[in-house]
């Protein structure tokens, strides 16, 4: 269950941790973006981070303290103008209590999101190499490529399942667990059905509102945080192939495919793939149907994004931007909407929907406009990762074809350079 070179003296910084119970993993994070999480819920920047002891403890820590506090009840009545509702359903001893620490979270989280950025730096530097398969009496986990948008969409539906699709098994129960807890003391389905029914009234009277404002941070953290991770976790799966292909199929006797080197019985395929499973189930194969080792070379493209990785500044890094204005202004509008809507005819749940919707929708407009204006904007149609040339003889120049087409080739060509 450890990091290839964990146990190598010479290794100081592994990139990656697989485990029965997930995949850990450095990579760059914006530390603006952590501290606006841990400002909608102490707790949920440190998660980000992969900092599970902290951000529970913080987690805990924010339902306690808020919930002897009336702290949400204290934000519902201030921002709805009822301040002498305010003030005298707030606990001043536990409000006391409730304010250095939050402030605590917000600085702890960027602090640490810098301190990680080093690191990842240095490990990167190091490259020192991880084990991409882990197999016990319980569990199996290992690195694939895997489509973000599923695992959010899980995340929508149950928060939680999203990152039981990727595999990171200590998440998705924490936050199944606490999912239900706030869900079931909110009387968030009973307040949904009378929603359903058009009883606005009965949905308000049932909803419990300082348990509700904790939805709209939880549910869509949820969501971001197994969008995010999937996207690392195939970059981290791409990154380990790559040395793969680089140390087993890069052999220095390889003869590249130029005319005066070709010998008459000699022909040779040209591929391109993108990196995933499919890629080594191909060369596998050709293996088993006769192709030397050595007559199969393997070209990792770089990427420009990857090469032309740079920070602005030591507190920025290139992260997943264009998701993250969207969700974190989808969170402050989603509870601006349900303490508001509150006091409107529709009631929080209908209202709290309406604003995340809006301020995803303005969040990621933003968001393209900067990345437009910034030439940032990746296309994202598929693209050639790897560059395979097989050496093969001609009576084998169709089984290598089919082989490679069979396993989702982007492209196949033969180099018809060998007669004159």
């Amino acid at each position: 269950m450890r990091s290839l070179k964990d146990s190598d003296p010479t290794v100081r910084r592994p990139i990656a941790f697989l485990s029965l119970l997930g995949t850990t993993q450095l990579h760059l994070r914006r530390p603006s973006v952590i501290a606006y999480w841990s400002v909608a819920f102490p707790g949920l920047g440190h998660l980000l981070l992969s900092k599970y002891w902290r951000g529970f403890a913080l987690f805990f820590w924010e339902l306690f303290i808020n919930y002897n506090g009336n702290i949400n009840l204290l934000i519902l009545y201030s921002f709805t103008g009822d301040f002498e509702r305010a003030k005298a359903v707030v606990n001043i001893q536990w409000m006391a209590l409730y304010i250095p620490t939050y402030i605590f979270t917000i600085w702890d989280s960027y602090r640490t999101t810098v301190d990680l950025n080093h690191a990842y730096m240095l490990a990167e530097r190091e490259n020192a190499e991880i084990q991409p398969f882990i197999i016990g009496n319980m569990e199996i986990n290992y690195l694939d490529k895997r489509k973000p948008w599923v695992a959010a969409m899980w995340s929508l539906f149950v928060p939680g399942s999203g990152h039981l699709y990727i595999q990171r098994l200590v998440m998705s129960l924490f936050l199944i667990v606490w999912w239900t807890i706030i869900c079931y003391y909110s009387n968030l389905l009973p307040a949904f059905h009378y929603t359903l029914l058009g009883d606005f009234a009965q949905a308000k009277s049932v909803l419990n509102m300082h348990w509700f404002l904790n939805i709209p941070s939880v549910h869509l953290f949820s969501m971001y945080d197994a969008y995010t991770n999937t996207v690392e976790n195939n970059k981290l799966f791409e990154w380990e192939q790559s040395k793969f292909l680089k140390r087993d199929y890069q052999n220095s006797n390889f003869v590249m495919p130029f005319k005066k080197s070709i010998r008459g019985d000699r022909m040779y395929v040209v591929s391109t793939f993108e990196h995933s499973i499919y890629l080594e189930l191909a060369i596998t194969a050709i293996e088993m149907k006769g192709i030397k080792k050595e007559n199969i070379m393997a070209i990792p493209m770089d990427k420009k994004d990857e090469v032309g990785r740079l920070f602005d500044s030591i507190h920025n890094s290139d992260g997943l931007s264009l998701f993250d204005l969207p969700a974190l202004l989808a969170v402050f509008f989603g509870i601006f909407g349900s303490i508001y809507g509150f006091l409107l005819k529709w009631g929080p749940l209908l209202w709290g929907l309406i604003a995340i919707a809006i301020g995803f929708a303005l969040g990621f407009v933003i968001k393209l406009i900067l990345m437009k204006k910034h030439n940032h904007l990746q296309n994202n149609k598929t693209r050639t990762e790897v560059v395979l040339i097989i050496e093969c003889l001609e009576n084998q120049m169709e089984m290598v074809k089919d082989t490679l087409w069979s396993h989702q080739a982007l492209g196949v060509r033969k180099l018809d350079i060998g007669s004159d």
